[in-house]
């Protein structure tokens, strides 16, 4: 079982930015490919972007691509969104998943593809 937690969200003006972090329970969290999720309001749950087990592979949706970086420490078992340019289109609750990985290095853009889901943290960007 693994347990997510996020933290970081907030409210902040178009052009700025915030890191997420995704904290995990459990000390083998370094066997688990992660993603992050976004769900607008009124809207479908969307990909937002996704490591491997290692941290040396990473995928964007190309809605945030060159503006969101994902990263991992697996020593503090946390996955980080660092999210910049932000605009009134990325206003969402902002989620990461888990998933068990016995190979690194795929990552999954789907979201029926993780097993463990965080509560999620609210990002708002006022224009």
């Amino acid at each position: 079982q693994v347990q997510l937690v996020e933290s970081g969200g907030g409210l902040v003006q178009a052009g700025g930015s915030l890191r997420l972090s995704c904290a995990a329970s459990g000390r083998t969290f370094s066997n688990y490919a992660v993603g992050w999720f976004r769900r607008a309001p009124g809207k479908e749950r969307e990909f937002v972007a996704a490591i491997d087990s290692s941290g040396r592979s990473t995928s964007y949706a190309d809605s945030v691509k060159g503006r969101f970086t994902i990263s991992r420490d697996n020593a503090k078992i946390t996955v980080y969104l660092q999210m910049n340019s932000l605009s009134p289109e990325d206003t969402a609750v902002y989620y990461c998943a888990a998933k068990r990985a016995y190979v690194s290095g795929t990552v999954y853009q789907n979201s029926q593809s993780y097993d463990y889901w965080g509560q999620g943290t609210q990002v708002t960007v006022s224009s």
